[in-house]
């Protein structure tokens, strides 16, 4: 078959948030190409998920996912993770850029922030990526702490111009980017 997967790898970690809205993400996130879905709970998540919800908002993500790989003709499903907590996905993105740190400019790690001084513009001398993990924030952002720590975990982070963006919007808009810059867009 024709090969519809984009040439880079894109890891979305999206803070839960409501669960329209987390379908939304899940269904045109596949469309436009991403690779994995992290759902991550964060302070600030309206949906506080026990764990036999979350696995159940799983298998249902995973369904809305399967339907949009077979709406666009994507070859390879991408993987829908079980939520975790913010700080432990953290610890476990550390070991990994760790590993890869020899081949950073392959591997980028960015946070969404409407405060951020870099624009993803500010990447286009990269003439190619394989692997970026885009970590965006449920309704209402972040706090403080968790930016904090995120950016000690080593995520640079830029803004979608000087708007603020609703988590759905950021998200579709940051991919849809990132494939123009380094995907097949």
């Amino acid at each position: 078959g024709v090969e519809r997967e984009s040439p880079f790898h894109i890891t979305l970690a999206q803070g839960i948030c409501s669960s329209v809205k987390m379908d939304w993400i899940v269904r045109k996130t596949v469309e436009l190409g991403v690779g994995d879905i992290q759902p991550i709970t964060t302070k600030r998540s309206l949906v506080k998920l026990t764990e036999e919800r979350a696995g159940k908002r799983v298998q249902h993500w995973r369904q809305i996912a399967i339907s949009a790989c077979e709406q666009c003709g994507r070859n390879r499903l991408p993987q829908v993770l079980p939520p975790m907590l913010l700080p432990d996905w953290l610890d476990r993105q550390t070991s990994v850029q760790k590993n890869l740190r020899n081949k950073i400019s392959q591997n980028l790690f960015f946070i969404l922030s409407p405060i951020a001084e870099k624009r993803l513009r500010d990447f286009s001398n990269f003439s190619s990526v394989a692997n970026l993990t885009l970590l965006v924030g449920p309704e209402g952002g972040f706090t403080s702490e968790e930016n904090a720590i995120v950016l000690v975990a080593g995520f640079i982070p830029i803004r979608l111009g000087r708007r603020i963006l609703r988590t759905e919007s950021a998200a579709l808009a940051a991919i849809a980017a990132l494939q123009v810059l380094w995907g097949d867009f």
